[in-house]
């Protein structure tokens, strides 16, 4: 691990050879305040049992205001986390089903299983590698955020269920600043128009509220030739405070559909893939005006029609309460409360092989009953009912501060419940279509002309992904934190019990007859029944060596419990051992700012055993892994100039596996980049804001038995912001600037590969009040 420390000695060396300079600074200055760049001093609530400012706290702890976050341009709300160091989000897929996790542990599958995506201190979802339903479905990027907390590792073991790697939190605007505004945003060179507005302000002296939302229509960046975006978010909140405390309640209701995105047709040569001509990775979706509609079964054996061209749509109601009171002798009582409503449909057309060229009859389209000699490959609709995803979520705690032989001890005692609903139905039709990026066609020949519909072969992958599953999941997790401050040391331990009930049925649907449709067939119905406990750990201390320099350690435990990722394996019924994930972290690093210099710089070790199954290969795993390395975040402000980055190197291998895979022991684990890394640099010129942001990962594998590269990419977003006056200004922004080519995963025999989108250039204006 040459490398892997080189980082940590630099820094170290650094801030020790600083700390004399540093200790003639018994106090933050106002300038040093300003110039802070990591916002050290900020209370940070993620993670935490009763918040604590980064410089005190002994996690590693990332905050992006909300100014910050539309600078960087995102596509979507895992695009923005792209912009944080030591985070991995692979936000190819649209709006939703990105693939995320932290430093050092492994993405196996879709979603976020090792993160916790949360609003406002709760779990959007419990699970965050559900197939088809990820968390980052039911969130939008809009003027409601008001800032991004991101912890990784440390207490989010303790702190959050099924949430050992980190926290996530999207925080809201309350209503503390009284105005609002208004935003128009056109694409440049795509079909995009957007609406944006928020408001808040007091109502009385002890009353406050904040309303926000935004709503879109168009064709998206990628290629569809049909109308892709369509819908919206509002979402509001009403503080009342109280002589002791406050309550607030709030809402929010999403309806919106966007385009999916999914692997696409390439062609392999050795460890190399390569675009296929006509289909470019970076604006291709396969969605056109040429579609049929997919016809599907529903959990009652009822045939379901769908718009392939809807894609991914959602629908999340939910309402949420929140209080704080101090209920005397020192006692501080809270509650945090949301019910949420979670419906929607997935659909997405995943290339399941590079094509063939050859002879075949274009099927629907202005040309449909011509000869259309060339490349055709299987396109299967992956059409997935989300039935139910909602949940009913509690998190209540009671804290009390004591003074104990001169030292300052914290207590929390909480209570997390929650109850979530996974309902899906999943169907995979595969259809015969044109390999190109324009308004594909389908297309018939002699293994479609039986089923009568145009382009349709019948179900896909051998009938295997006919499933519905009906299941609940309901969590009970009391957990203990203690907390020790003694000048300029604090030292806190938690420790946390998950208990898990799992009940519910699923089952596989099958051919009625020798060839008959599917059905499903109530004798083939498996139950879901069993219970999990598990107990968590995490211990850690931060040391302020002076107010500009700090260093800190911890060593957790946790654990991220499965959900339908299991279902289709071994029984769970109760009749066998159910597997679970757990992960295993120790970390420790320095902070410290120096003039106009900020840092903060962590070395981690990060052990991970798992169980796992991929929807697309249907290849269940059982690995181990260990990581270590070395995660950077600096800011440097001077003036009109600043500039924030981080770097994040590390080494993980497969540590263990099941019987039949030992070959791959000592190999690293598939899409982990030994080095990722951002940069984004601003500087303002009288009214005007210029900035741009490279956000880069390094070389990796595309499949742990290391058989195709995917190559190193980095992305180039850039903005410019002009004040036309006090309240109106205009902004141009590019995402991908520079159009790069950036695959976030290959199929393991080479044959799709999914990208970054191309370059999108937005413009908009927005009127503040």
């Amino acid at each position: 691990m040459k490398l892997k420390f080189t980082c940590m000695a630099a820094a170290v060396s650094l801030a020790m050879l600083q700390m004399n300079g540093a200790s003639a600074q018994q106090a933050p200055t106002a300038a040093a305040a300003a110039n802070d760049g990591l916002q050290m001093e900020r209370v940070v609530v993620t993670g935490t049992a009763g918040g604590s400012s980064k410089m005190k706290s002994s996690v590693s702890v990332s905050t992006m205001e909300h100014e910050a976050i539309m600078q960087a341009a995102p596509t979507s709300a895992a695009d923005v986390l792209r912009s944080i160091p030591g985070v991995r989000s692979e936000s190819s897929g649209g709006e939703g089903n990105a693939n995320m996790t932290v430093r050092g542990l492994p993405i196996s599958a879709g979603g976020g299983r090792y993160v916790q995506i949360q609003e406002d201190g709760l779990p959007v979802m419990q699970f965050g590698d559900v197939a088809f339903s990820t968390p980052d479905a039911f969130v939008r990027i809009d003027g409601a955020l008001s800032r991004l907390e991101v912890v990784r590792g440390g207490s989010a073991s303790t702190l959050g269920t099924n949430s050992p790697g980190g926290i996530i939190n999207f925080i809201s605007k309350t209503g503390e600043d009284k105005g609002g505004s208004i935003g128009l945003t056109k694409g440049l060179g795509y079909d995009s128009t957007r609406m944006d507005f928020d408001f808040g302000g007091a109502v009385s002296d002890k009353t406050r509220f904040f309303i926000g939302g935004f709503y879109r229509s168009g064709e998206g960046v990628r290629n569809s030739g049909v109308n892709s975006e369509q819908g919206g978010q509002v979402r509001g909140n009403i503080t009342h405070e109280l002589d002791n405390g406050f309550i607030r309640l709030s809402f929010k209701h999403l309806d919106d559909k966007t385009p999916t995105a999914l692997p696409v047709s390439v062609l392999r040569a050795g460890q190399q893939i390569s675009a296929i001509d006509g289909i470019d990775p970076r604006t291709v979706s396969f969605y056109s005006p040429y579609w049929v509609r997919d016809v599907s079964l529903d959990k009652n054996n009822n045939r379901v029609s769908s718009n392939v061209n809807d894609g991914m749509t959602v629908k999340s109601d939910t309402i949420g309460f929140e209080a704080q009171f101090k209920v005397g002798d020192g006692y501080t009582l809270s509650e945090n409360f949301r019910k949420s409503t979670n419906t929607g449909r997935f659909i997405g057309v995943y290339a399941a092989n590079s094509g063939t060229i050859g002879n075949y009859t274009v099927a629907t389209g202005p040309n449909t009953g011509k000869a259309y000699n060339g490349r055709a490959f299987s396109a299967v609709v992956f059409n997935t009912s989300i039935d139910d995803a909602g949940s009913a979520m509690s998190d209540t705690k009671l804290s009390k501060s004591f003074q104990v032989a001169g030292n300052k001890l914290t207590t929390t005692a909480g209570l997390y419940t929650s109850v979530q609903d996974i309902a899906l139905t999943w169907n995979f039709n595969e259809y015969l279509m044109q390999a190109t990026g324009a308004k594909p066609a389908l297309l018939n020949n002699a293994t479609t002309s039986a089923s009568g519909t145009p382009g349709l072969v019948g179900p896909a992958f051998g009938n295997c992904c006919s499933r519905a599953i009906d299941a609940q999941y309901r969590s009970t997790s009391p957990y203990l934190n203690l907390g020790v401050e003694n000048g300029p040391l604090n030292v806190d331990a938690s420790v946390r019990q998950d208990r898990q009930k799992a009940t519910g049925t699923f089952n596989n649907a099958t051919p009625a007859g020798t060839n008959g449709p599917l059905r499903y067939n109530p004798a083939t119905t498996k139950f879901i029944d069993y219970s999990l406990v598990h107990n968590s750990y995490s211990v850690g201390g931060n040391y302020k060596v002076t107010p500009a320099l700090a260093f800190f350690a911890r060593v957790s435990e946790g654990v991220a419990f499965n959900a339908d990722r299991i279902l289709f394996g071994t029984p769970v019924d109760g009749s066998a051992p159910i597997n679970i994930n757990t992960v295993k972290q120790i970390e420790g690093g320095v902070k410290w700012r120096m003039g106009a210099l900020s840092t903060f710089v962590t070395v981690f070790q990060a052990k991970t055993k798992e169980s796992n199954y991929e929807a697309t290969t249907q290849i269940t795993t059982a690995n181990s892994y260990n990581a270590k390395g070395v995660e950077v975040e600096a800011a440097y402000r001077i003036g009109d100039f600043k500039v924030n980055g981080g770097l994040t190197l590390t080494d993980a291998k497969i540590v263990g596996t099941a019987p039949g895979d030992v070959a791959l022991i000592g190999n690293s684990p598939k899409r982990q980049a030994r080095a990722v890394y951002q940069l984004a640099p601003t500087y303002a010129f009288g009214d005007a804001l210029f900035g741009v942001s490279v956000i880069g990962t390094g070389k990796s594998w595309a499949d742990d038995a290391h058989t195709i590269v995917m190559p190193a990419y980095n992305v180039v977003n850039g903005f410019v912001n002009y004040q036309v006056s006090a309240s109106t200004a205009v902004t141009l922004s590019a995402n991908n600037l520079f159009n790069k080519i950036g695959y976030t995963e290959i199929e393991g025999d080479g044959h799709a590969a999914r990208s970054i989108t191309g370059r999108a250039i937005k413009a908009s204006v927005k009127y503040s009040f």
